[in-house]
């Protein structure tokens, strides 16, 4: 019989020291909200109840809460982590399985850690997940005996010895609903902060019996954010992360440090990706494609052996199929882009569709938008839409079709047929010697 999981997460903090006017658990690392990465660390574990500890002033990460499907729990005041967990006991009434206690501040715990969390419950009664500093600073430290886990000291609680030691506490816990709510009734406020310590009910459970055990995390997993340098060091933790998974995976990144990954970056083995790039979410990039320096891609798919910038932005609604240019000073958005096409230079393309081995000569813009809706371009297979052209959507251009040079195209163009959308050039002799005479007559008088 599969055991239950449940997860509590607190997320009642204040977040004065991010001096935002979002609550610091809705900023994002990776592109995605510290919140959401927490409750999908949860709901890939299989916990199936998750319970967001809210305090009454942070309404917006209630809403962000109820949005993520979240049960809601009311911490006021804020009264410490045993108080916090406490607040959680009403809306898991009833709940018989193992509960883990997670931080909406904490985005970056891995799946396979979390794993090993619950894992611990094959042999101890409860797990703390630990890890090792050299700077310990104010974290708690966990007081162990080989595997065994005696107590968790508060930082100001620690004595001279006990703050030597260099495994320290992440905030997660986990144990039976039964045990864990059991010891939180019994944690008590008499210590120096005046709080409800979470941490008091390892030692209440050693007392009714029951062992715990410490799981080890990397300092790079457990990085808590309480103010923007925090947020700074945790995205940087996760960009090294996403980084050597790339090159693993065989993904060549000429200038690693250079190149910034949201969460959902997937890309395939043999992609190269040069330096200065920047993937927001929702970007696919297929076997093969090379993304030069200084490209933005989000919300696109770029497909297999497909050549990007440089200095190429890629927006969503972006679907490049394979072997198609981008070139430099390109930027296209809500457009599906057939094989082998090219848009080498100096184009806006956006709300289009353009067929196969299609090719976009530099300076051409599609005109998608009249002041209130937004229309598109069509350009069928093989077309060839000369340099500098304007395309006032919505526009047909027939496959096989040729736009001249500099035209202003607002009529359909059917299939093979020529288009000319320019005036006639006319050439009036003499008229630049005429022109300057007139001007330097002028320059004269006014000095």
């Amino acid at each position: 019989m599969t055991t239950r999981r449940a997860a509590i997460i607190l997320a009642a903090g204040k977040s004065s020291r991010m001096k935002s006017s979002r609550s610091k658990v809705l900023h994002p690392v990776g592109g995605r909200p510290m919140i959401e990465w927490v409750t999908s660390l949860a709901r890939d574990a299989g916990v199936e109840n998750i319970v967001c500890v809210v305090g009454e002033g942070n309404a917006d990460v209630r809403a962000a809460a109820e949005g993520l499907g979240l049960e809601i729990a009311v911490q006021e005041p804020q009264q410490g982590t045993g108080h916090a967990v406490q607040c959680a006991k009403a809306a898991l009434d009833g709940f018989e399985g193992q509960v883990v206690v997670l931080y909406a501040d904490t985005p970056l715990i891995s799946g396979p850690t979390l794993k090993r969390v619950f894992e611990a419950f094959d042999t101890h009664a409860m797990s703390v997940l630990g890890f090792e500093t050299d700077a310990p600073a104010a974290y708690g430290r966990l007081v162990t005996n080989g595997n065994e886990l005696q107590a968790i000291v508060e930082a100001k609680e620690c004595s001279e010895e006990q703050l030597k030691i260099e495994l320290c506490n992440s905030g997660v816990v986990a144990a039976s609903a039964a045990d864990l709510f059991s010891a939180c009734d019994r944690v008590t406020n008499d210590n120096l902060k005046g709080e409800y310590y979470l941490t008091d009910i390892v030692e209440i459970l050693r007392g009714d019996g029951k062992s715990a055990t410490v799981v080890h995390a990397s300092e790079a997993e457990v990085l808590g954010v309480n103010d923007r340098r925090d947020l700074a060091q945790a995205e940087a933790a996760f960009q090294a992360l996403m980084r050597k998974n790339a090159m693993v995976s065989g993904v060549s990144l000429k200038h690693p440090e250079t190149v910034f990954f949201a969460y959902d970056t997937v890309l395939e083995p043999d992609v190269t990706i040069e330096a200065n790039v920047v993937f927001g979410t929702g970007v696919t990039v297929k076997r093969g494609a090379t993304i030069h320096a200084f490209s933005h891609l989000e919300g696109a798919v770029v497909g297999e052996g497909a050549n990007i910038g440089p200095f190429a932005r890629l927006r969503p609604g972006t679907v490049l199929a394979e072997n198609t240019k981008v070139g430099n000073f390109v930027e296209t958005k809500k457009a599906v882009v057939g094989k082998g096409s090219k848009i080498n230079h100096l184009s806006y393309v956006g709300d289009a569709e353009l067929g196969e081995n299609v090719n976009v000569g530099a300076g051409t813009i599609t005109c998608n938008y009249d002041g209130y809706n937004k229309h598109k371009t069509v350009i069928g297979d093989g077309a060839f839409i000369g340099s500098n052209s304007s395309l006032v959507a919505p526009l047909n251009i027939g496959a096989g079709a040729f736009l001249g040079s500099g035209g202003v195209v607002t009529t359909n163009v059917p299939d093979d047929a020529l288009a000319l959308a320019r005036s006639r050039q006319v050439n009036k002799d003499g008229w630049g010697s005429r022109f300057r005479a007139v001007q330097e007559k002028l320059k004269a008088k006014k000095s």
